[in-house]
Order: C-alpha cells, then sequence, then structure tokens
C-alpha cells in the first residue's frame, strides 16, 4: 500500500514519553528499564519528511529521528541518531501506514550479530496519544521480541 503524504502530520508538537526498555534484548531476559522522555517533532516537505528530537532527562542523553517518504514508492525511511554515539544510522528503517498503524522493518546490531528489525507506530487519535515499539528476530521474521515502547501524550 503507498502511504499518504502526511503520515506523520499527527506526531508534530511537544509529546511525554513513557520509555520501557528491554535492558538485555535477545538474552531470555525480563528485565525492563522505564524513563522518561520528552520529544519535540515538526514536518517539512508538506508532510513528506518529520524530524523529532528526543530527551531522556534521567539517561544524559538524546537521539533524534528523520522520516523520508519516497515519492514513487510511498514508502517510509526512518534514520536514528544518538548524541551517545554522534553517528547516524544509515541503515533505515522502511515501511508505510495502514490507517493508524504503520509498520517499518530493517536490519540491526545486537551483540555483533545482524538481526531483523521492526517498527510498529500506533495512533490513538481519539485521545491524542501514540505508541512506538520496536522489536528483534533472529530468525527472519518468523518470531519477534518487543525491546523497547515509547508511550507518547501530547504535552
Amino acid at each position: 500500500m503507498v502511504s499518504p503524504m502526511n503520515d506523520f502530520d499527527f506526531f508534530a508538537g511537544r509529546w511525554n514519553v513513557v520509555n520501557r526498555r528491554l535492558v538485555k534484548p535477545l538474552s531470555g531476559s525480563d528485565e525492563w528499564d522505564e524513563f522518561p522522555g520528552v520529544s519535540t517533532a515538526s514536518r517539512h516537505f508538506g508532510g513528506g519528511a518529520s524530524f523529532d528530537e528526543i530527551e531522556f532527562p534521567t539517561k544524559g542523553r538524546s537521539g533524534m529521528t528523520v522520516r523520508l517518504r519516497d515519492v514513487d514508492s510511498g514508502l517510509w525511511s526512518i534514520y536514528w541518531a544518538s548524541s551517545a554515539t554522534g553517528v547516524l544510522d544509515t541503515r533505515p528503517m522502511v515501511g508505510s501506514f495502514e490507517g493508524d498503524r504503520g509498520e517499518f522493518y530493517g536490519e540491526e546490531t545486537v551483540e555483533g550479530r545482524p538481526v531483523r528489525c521492526r517498527f510498529i507506530w500506533t495512533v490513538f487519535r481519539d485521545t491524542d496519544a501514540a505508541r512506538w515499539e520496536q522489536a528483534f528476530s533472529e530468525d527472519d521474521g518468523q518470531t519477534w521480541e518487543t525491546n523497547w515502547t515509547m508511550d507518547f501524550t501530547r504535552a
């Protein structure tokens, strides 16, 4: 399905974020770290691009995301950078929305080994909230382990 130009328009503005991150993904551990975040997002190119910066005040670092919609395919590419590394990850997560749910897939490295990665965005328009989750797969997408969730509420 070709995604509309304005899929990420809902995200423009300021958000309070509750993060839950699995401490040791793909290790069998069920220990989660919960921490706050504050995100500010903006739209660009008439809705064909989205940018946000998130601050993790208790972690002493921040991150940023750049999302670009390919005009020909209608697919979104999502790129991440962290102040912890100072490097833009140039392996995009690629996908689209169907209604208020977006799925994006790409590659990640965990403990030196390559794994499949999935982002799911869910928009809750009736409560002006959203949820992002990240999952990894070691078996090429047959099974997934969710390892990070962010629950966004409008600030």
